[in-house]
């Protein structure tokens, strides 16, 4: 039988974990073994116990390692991790890399196919990432969000401009509407002006000689003259906005600056900025990972939103892993058919 090995992430703020107790029975019910190194869970709030219920033996990480067929992970293991393993056996993970002898399969190349959504990690965690930014903007902000009317009198809703509406602006604008904000979003693709609408945002209309629509529905690489046009549009609603969250990312290239340091210093003093993009280079030229960088505007440049709802980001991260594996292993046979698209463009090039 197939044998998948789930490993105790190491890190640093890393609390999600690649197997939950629900997808360790169903990918047991499916055909594999699976082992748990002992303490995977915890940061996730799901104990070795539950694991034991599921079906899953507890091992050490060395075991788990030397006997596994499957390796799957949130982050890439460290590389003497990586020597443990076995010739011919499969990495999955997040940002993984080639690996000699090893297949790696990187979570973030799955395609944006309709056959792929439930294998989709990125966009399960962009969602939590969203989500949490909001909350944060509303805890952080010295301003309600909603609109309140007390016998002191009115309060105005708090403002808010999403920048990029992907999965993780999507979901910032939904959640930030909940709260009773007025949302406006801006992005370079026109396709998403009605998904704005529709969950009650205010779609900025940018110039449109060129589209910022790519594969999948990724957002690509547009000219500096673009990026000019839309930054003059856009600094008039920034200057405006109590809150400005920035969501843009190009696979596999340097996240767009979409807030200059000229649009941050016209913002409203008490102002808030959450820069989503960090990990990939930030899209405020202000914005420095990990830190709150304070002048008048306050710039979080949280990474690895995610893992702060380590509970239900692991769920969701646990059944995109297990769809996946379940693409290749069936009836617990395992079976790389380069001819499948989702193995083929999943693979790391150079994977052997």
């Amino acid at each position: 039988m197939v044998n998948l090995f789930v490993p105790k992430e190491t890190g640093a703020g890393e609390t999600r974990v690649a197997a939950t107790p629900e997808s360790a029975r169903a990918l047991i019910k499916g055909g594999l073994t699976v082992s748990i190194e002992r303490g995977a869970g915890e940061a996730a709030y799901m104990p070795d116990s539950e694991y034991q219920t599921a079906g899953a033996t507890l091992v050490s990480r060395a075991e788990g390692l030397a006997a596994a067929d499957i390796v799957a992970a949130v982050g890439a293991p460290a590389a003497e991790d990586i020597a443990r393993m076995k010739k011919g056996s499969i990495l999955i993970a997040l940002r993984a890399t080639a690996q000699p002898g090893i297949t790696t399969f990187s979570m973030e190349r799955i395609p944006r196919t309709t056959k792929a959504q439930t294998m989709d990690a990125l966009s399960s965690q962009a969602s939590i990432a969203g989500y949490k930014a909001a909350l944060i903007a509303a805890t952080e902000l010295p301003r309600y969000f909603p609109l309140l009317m007390t016998a002191a009198g009115t309060i105005k809703p708090a403002k808010v401009v999403v920048m990029g509406a992907g999965v993780a602006g999507l979901q910032a604008l939904a959640t930030a509407r909940r709260l009773g904000a007025v949302v406006e979003v801006s992005d370079i693709r026109p396709a998403v002006k009605e998904q704005v609408q529709s969950l009650g945002g205010r779609f900025i209309d940018l110039p449109m000689q060129e589209s910022g629509e790519g594969a999948g529905g990724y957002a690509k690489e547009v000219s500096a003259d673009f990026l000019r046009q839309q930054r003059e549009i856009v600094t008039r609603h920034v200057a405006a906005a109590d809150v400005v969250i920035t969501t843009a990312q190009v696979p596999g290239k340097k996240a767009p600056v979409l807030l200059t340091r000229e649009m941050v210093e016209g913002m409203r003093p008490g102002s808030i900025i959450i820069d989503l993009a960090v990990d990939s280079g930030g899209n405020c030229e202000l914005t420095k990972p990990g830190q709150t960088v304070h002048n008048g505007v306050r710039i979080f440049g949280i990474s690895n939103l995610a893992a702060t709802m380590s509970h239900d980001a692991s769920i969701l991260y646990a059944r995109n892993i297990q769809a996946l594996v379940f693409e290749f292993v069936q009836k617990g046979v395992l079976n790389l058919n380069m001819e499948n698209e989702i193995i083929r463009e999943t693979v790391v090039k150079g994977s052997s």
